[in-house]
Parts: C-alpha cells; structure tokens; sequence
C-alpha cells in the first residue's frame, strides 16, 4: 500500500507539473491573436493626400472600447502631434475616432493605434499616411501598437488558472452532490483559491495588458482606477464578489432554497466569462451567451468531476461505492451531450464558414480540440466500461437470496418434541453436565453440542447439520475482481484528466483567438485595402456617324468610399487623343437607390477632371458617361465600378 501511495503522489505531482509547463508554453500563444479586425481606415494606409485631414476614421468588424491613449500620431521627425480626444464616429461602436490639428504640415506621418474589441482582447496596429507629398524619413512605429510581451504573458497564464480552478471548483461540488463522496473535498478549497488568486491577477493586469504597458504598471493606482471603471473590470469585480458568497455557501445543506441558490451562483459564476468573451461581440449575442454559460458549465462538470473521481481513487477507493460512479457517469453523459450540441452551435457561429477550418488559426485549433474531445470520448468509453463491471458484482450479490436454514435429522426431532439436542438431556439440563455425542443416521446429519442450535442442510453433501446461532454472512462474490476494476477505473479514468488538460488548454487558446468569421471578413478587407489605389475604365462609344466612335477612358482615384477624383480622355476611331465638346459622368447605386451623383467634370483642354466627386457607401454602382461628339450628335454609356 505505501508504494502505490507513493506511485499515485508522484504521479500525480508529474501531472501538476506537465499542466503547469502546458500552461507555461501555451500562455504566450493567446496574444498574437486580435479579435476585432480593422476593416477600413480614412486615411488609407500608404496614401498621399493633398492637404492634412481634419480626422482619422478606423472601422472595425465589432464594437470596440477606447483608450485614452487610443492614438498616437508622429510626424515625419519622430515628434508626436498633438490631438484631439478619441471618440466614436457618428456615435457608432465599431468606429474610432481622432481630430487632428490644422497645422501639421507635411510628409509622411505615422499612426499607432490601440483599441479593446468587444470581447475584452486589445487590438493594435500602426500605418502611415503623407500629406502632401512622403517624406525622406518617417517615423518609427509606436511601441505601444505593439504591447509589452510580458503583460500578455501573465495576463494569459492568469487565464489558464482562471479556467481550471473553475472547473475544479463546480465540478467537484457537483461531483460531491452527486455521489455523496467526500473524499475530493480539498478540491474545492483548491478551485475556490486558485480562481480567487487568478481573478485578483487578472484585475491588476488588466491594465497593462489593454494599455500595452509593462507589468510594473500594476502599482499605477490610476491604471488600476480606469480598468474597474471598465466593462472588463466590472465583471472582474463581479467575480470576486461571488466567490466571497461561494466561501459562506453551505455545500452540505439541503433544500428548495438551498439548491436554487447554489445553481443561481454556479450560473452566475460562468456568465462572468460569457459576459468577457466571445460571446459578447458579434451575432446573436442572447443566444450566444447562453450556449457559452451551459458550454463552461459542461466542461466543468466533466472535466472537474474527473478530476474530483480521480482525487477518490487514489485516497479512498474503498470509500467509493460504485453506485456512486455509476452517478457520475450519468453526469457525465449529461455533460458531454450538452456541450456537443453547444459545441456545434459555437463552432458554426465562431467560423461562419467551413473553409475557415483550415485557412484560419481559429479553425485549425477548432479542428485541434475536436480531436482532443474524441480522444476523451473513446476514454470515457473505457472508464464506463470498468464502471459497468465494478457494478456488476454488486448487483449479482443483490439478487443471491438468502439461503434457508431447515433443522435436519436428531435436530429436527428434538426441535418437535421441545427437547434439546445436547446429548439427550431435558430441556432444563445444564449443557455443561452433558458429553459430546456423534450420533450416526441414516441421512448423514451430524449433531454437535454447545451453543449452536440450528442446522445447515447441504445439497451437496448430504444432510449436514450444523448447529449455530444464525446464519454465516455471505462471502463476498466479487471481492477480487472489484479492486481489480477499481484500478482499471483509475487507469481510464487518469486518461481522462489528461486530455481533458489539453482540452482545457486548446479552449482557453481558442477564447484568445480571432474567431474564423471575424478573421475571413479582415482577410476580405486587407485584400480591398491591397487593391490598385486608382481604377481605370474604359468605356467604347459610338454615335452613329462617320469617325464618331471611339472609347473614353476613366481613372478613378483612390476607387473607395469618399472623396475620389477622376480623370477621363477620348480617343478616337485610330486611337489617338480626341477632343469632344462635352463629357458628362454619374454614379448611382440601385441597391440604396442613391444617386445619380454627377462627378462635375471640367474640361481642362484635352482631359477631363473633377476633385469633387464623394461616394458615401461601398457596393457596385454604375457609371454613366455622356459623350457628345458635334451639336446634335451625343450617346451614353455605361459600366459597373466597384466601390470599396
């Protein structure tokens, strides 16, 4: 017994540790990823305006928090310039917004910016406009775009521990509730500090992680004041107030009352993270929320409770009766029912579509964990298995009747006379006075004196008589092979716990990640903002009379919501420059019945041009051209553009 303790001690600190160097190596990987994506910037990344805008406009794909230090804008000599407060555009959400000054000159200036996305992970990013004409020099990229590693390390090391001591905490109270085994008890104290200690963590990094900031930042009382003022903060606060109330919860109480209250907590205590993830930003959110609450619950019942069940094993399998396993593997069941089908439901509304399985980190850790999650489907198959075998014996023994106890041969005769069977004494004779006698019959009984009274009849043998004072216990039918199945239980079972540690692993990674929808619409919008910053369209035209056809060619820059300047030619029948009496160009858009804007071209003696032309909305509108070649002979015609 002292070297299978000393072999569980040890296997269980080597899992401790391998959960906590899984954590250690996985921590950093969280932060790479951003969940908000920029879709459009004003202005564009790389371009050259004539003369310094008044603001600088990013849309993003959600909504999105401010900073106070949201913007940092430096000029063509590494000094930074002077701006307005960051606001939301036209009081939209996914908008960010800052006015610049009047002055600011010109060249090539560099923009950092940093935001939070709505489900609580900051956002940054640096590009350059030139005002103007670019600069011989820029400036360098803000440190602050890109965020201290540091910071983003402990801040996801202090989520990993969040996590697993919420699943330890709800899953060995259910676990306890279930089973009615206390052995895995200290758990609950383990999970109850570990999310304690992690929640507090969380709260002081929370600043320097939104900020960029270095750890030492979290003796900022002003950095700390901001971030509990904040949304993230707030549920942060939230958090650790429940847990105060958890620490005073009765576990072992009873009652209508008692058990709403625990469920009310055990909700709440999960909706902390659905308010903080995921859940909060995109489509469907209601929905969402919900899925994710019963998704984190799920995995706290399956993945804690495992543990809680391992936790027994190990300290007092013989405390462990097996209808208490059997209960849990119903839980269990019931849990992993659930969180496949919210499983699906998440996937489907993080990836948006299948192709983003494979072509965005989101799907490819996706498909990582439900691999991971077959693993521990096909061990759980195992640990069911030894759960059905340890219960047989049991349920054999329950249906073994006890067998009867008839008085046979001289035992019986006395037994109907009312006299005793010590060596033929009376009734009143003293059994010390009396001998022992072995009286052979013709049915084999054996009498015995002393103290036992009954008879034993064996239909193998006979009829032997054995007098007792009742009946003998029954022996044990499975006694063996239960200890054997315990340690089989304790083999799937340990199985279990560890992949259930990747799981747990993979999931929190996957809270860190940009989801595959969210990742396809910024791929869609890099690949717009990559586009030529001028589109050229040409347009043949032919009035009808001799040498009036040619083609009209139209360059439309930058080809994007806004402000956009055209310029247009004609050429003539052999190709070369032609001048017409009028050019006319308008824009509508069908689908938002806007329009026809007229571009207000103007003859600039062979070409034709206009600076004034605004296009309030991205989608396909059409271009009409009005060319007229004499007095009396004119035609328009027509092409799609695309807006961007």
């Amino acid at each position: 017994m002292g070297g299978q303790r000393n072999g569980g001690r040890v296997g269980r600190a080597a899992t401790l540790l391998g959960t906590v160097v899984l954590l250690i190596l996985f921590g950093s990987a969280g932060s790479a990823f951003a969940h908000a994506a920029l879709k459009s910037a004003d202005p564009v990344d790389g371009t050259v305006v004539k003369k310094a805008p008044a603001a600088i406009t990013l849309t993003f794909t959600e909504s999105v928090g401010l900073l106070d230090d949201s913007f940092r804008v430096l000029d063509p000599e590494n000094r930074r310039v002077h701006i307005g407060e960051p606001q939301h555009a036209g009081g939209r959400s996914e908008t960010a917004r800052v006015t610049l000054p009047d002055d600011m000159g010109t060249g090539t200036f560099t923009v950092g910016w940093r935001v939070v996305s709505a489900d609580s992970h900051p956002v940054s990013g640096a590009f350059t406009f030139s005002v103007g004409k670019p600069s011989a020099t820029t400036a360098v990229i803000p440190p602050q775009a890109a965020g201290d590693t540091a910071s983003s390390t402990l801040y996801d090391i202090a989520r990993y521990f969040a996590y697993g001591g919420l699943a330890l905490l709800l899953g060995t109270l259910l676990f306890t509730l279930v089973t009615g085994v206390e052995a895995a008890r200290g758990l609950l104290l383990t999970g109850w500090w570990t999310l304690l200690a992690s929640t507090v963590a969380l709260l002081l990094l929370r600043g320097p992680y939104e900020r960029g900031g270095g750890p030492a930042a979290v003796f900022d009382p002003s950095v700390l004041a901001e971030t509990v003022t904040s949304r993230p903060g707030v549920v942060l606060l939230v958090r650790l107030v429940l847990l105060a109330g958890a620490a005073f919860f009765p576990v072992r109480a009873g009652g209508r009352w008692w058990a709403a209250g625990g469920g009310l907590l055990t909700v709440a205590l999960a909706g902390t993270w659905a308010a903080a993830e995921h859940a909060s930003a995109g489509i469907q959110v209601p929905v969402a929320m919900v899925s994710a609450v019963l998704h984190l619950l799920a995995v706290a019942a399956w993945l804690g409770g495992l543990a809680a069940l391992l936790t027994a094993l190990y300290r007092a399998p013989e405390d462990l009766p097996a209808s208490a396993v059997t209960r849990f593997s119903r839980l269990a069941l019931t849990a992993v029912t659930v969180l496949v089908i919210t499983g699906v439901y998440q996937s489907w509304r993080g990836l948006g579509s299948l192709d983003a399985l494979t072509t965005t980190s989101y799907g490819r850790l996706l498909v990582a964990k439900l691999i991971a999650v077959l693993l521990l489907l096909a061990a759980g198959a195992y640990s069911r298995r030894w759960t059905a075998r340890l219960a047989a014996p049991v349920e054999r023994r329950a249906d073994v009747r006890e067998r009867v106890l008839e008085p046979v041969g001289a035992a019986a005769d006395a037994e109907v006379s009312g006299t005793d069977t010590s060596g033929g004494a009376d009734a009143g004779t003293d059994p010390s006075a009396g001998a022992d006698i072995g009286t052979g019959t013709d049915s084999g009984a054996e009498t015995e004196t002393g103290t036992k009274t009954g008879a034993e009849t064996d239909s193998d043998s006979g009829s032997a008589t054995d007098t007792a004072t009742g009946p003998r216990p029954l022996p044990s039918t499975g006694g063996g092979d239960s200890g054997a199945y315990r340690r089989g239980l304790r083999r799937s079972v340990l199985a279990e716990v560890i992949v259930g540690i990747l799981v747990l692993v993979i999931t929190t990674l996957l809270t860190g990640t940009q989801p595959g929808r969210a990742a396809t619409e910024a791929a869609a919008s890099a690949a717009e903002a990559a586009r030529p910053m001028a589109s050229t369209t040409v347009i043949p035209f032919d009035v009808g009379t001799p040498g009036g056809h040619g083609k009209i060619q139209i360059e439309l820059t930058p080809g994007r919501v806004g402000e956009n300047s055209v310029q247009a030619v004609t050429f003539g029948p052999d190709g070369g420059l032609v001048t017409v009496p009028e050019l006319r160009l308008t824009f509508t858009l069908k689908k938002q019945d806007i329009g026809p804007l007229d571009a207000k071209l103007t003859d600039r003696g062979g070409y034709w041009t206009s600076d004034t032309l605004n296009l309030p909305l991205p989608g396909t509108w059409t271009m009409k051209a009005t060319v007229r070649t004499t007095d009396i002979d004119q035609i328009t015609v027509s092409r799609t553009v695309r807006i961007g």
